[in-house]
């Protein structure tokens, strides 16, 4: 089946699901808003995919992630707002904008270079739609860590910025320090406020150390689960999962920690 004929029919399904008396009780409910947490649910499990390397896995949830660009396509077409076509036309004519060094005259001796090309024509776009401010168009919505970092690139790019990971590290140092003060006062408030603050400076040094916040925030709670898994199986197969002490179960992580270590070896 040729791509074309497989996207029609993918459209002519979401129709079917959204017709009145027809189609899908459940589907005909929903809206924009109730569907976003779903779009942004897919995205994660694509992720998910990916960093376990399962193509076949990646496959379906790319289907996912798909269904709901169609969805969201459907429900504004059927307030003549805009229809797939549109969204498809749209992505094309943006694509074909930011590589003028492939669609158009323009050069791009390298990845760097092309990056700063797309910068500038991204604000370009923004200044046309009235926003003007670097930080405009970060969206709210974002993970937190991953729009820290949008946030801490745009300022960047005016030089407010620190020059190197271990000015961050100190950074980070005295932000601690102002999280113990506030806990040792118990202020609920004042906590929160201070813990975002370590958070954000965290993320700063992410983007410092070219690293994914959430990509190894990821790959940490998947270490600790694996972790976990072997704590918990050692103690089921005495049958005291819920009984070891603390001190038994750390015994058992640096033991998979050990073991861990060992099988890379």
């Amino acid at each position: 089946m040729t791509a074309a004929r497989a996207i029609e029919e993918l459209l002519t399904l979401m129709a079917a699901l959204r017709t009145p008396g027809t189609g899908c009780p459940w589907d005909l409910e929903q809206n924009f808003r109730t569907i976003a947490p779903y779009t942004v649910e897919e995205a994660y499990e694509v992720a998910d995919a990916i960093e376990r390397g399962d193509m076949e896995e990646l496959k379906n949830e790319l289907g996912d992630l798909l269904f709901q660009t169609v969805f969201h396509a459907r429900m504004a077409e059927e307030e003549g707002a805009f229809a797939f076509a549109d969204v498809a036309q749209a992505i094309t004519d943006k694509m074909r904008i930011r590589h003028p060094h492939v669609f158009g005259g323009a050069n791009a001796r390298d990845a760097e270079e092309q990056t700063r090309h797309w910068e500038e024509q991204k604000a370009e776009e923004r200044a046309e739609r009235g926003k003007t401010g670097l930080l405009d168009d970060v969206p709210v919505g974002l993970p937190g860590l991953t729009r820290a970092v949008k946030l801490q690139k745009r300022a960047a790019r005016i030089g407010f910025d620190w020059k190197n990971p271990r000015d961050v590290l100190e950074k980070i140092t005295e932000e601690t320090g102002e999280l113990v003060e506030v806990v040792d006062a118990g202020d609920k408030d004042r906590i929160e406020d201070e813990f975002g603050d370590l958070l954000f400076v965290i993320a700063n040094l992410s983007r410092h150390l070219e690293v994914d916040p959430e990509a190894a925030l990821r790959r940490a709670n998947e270490k600790f689960s694996r972790r976990f898994r072997h704590i918990e199986n050692r103690l089921n197969a005495d049958g005291r999962l819920g009984e070891a002490s603390l001190e038994e179960m750390e015994e058992l992580w640096v033991e998979s920690k050990g073991i861990e270590l060992n099988s890379k070896k």
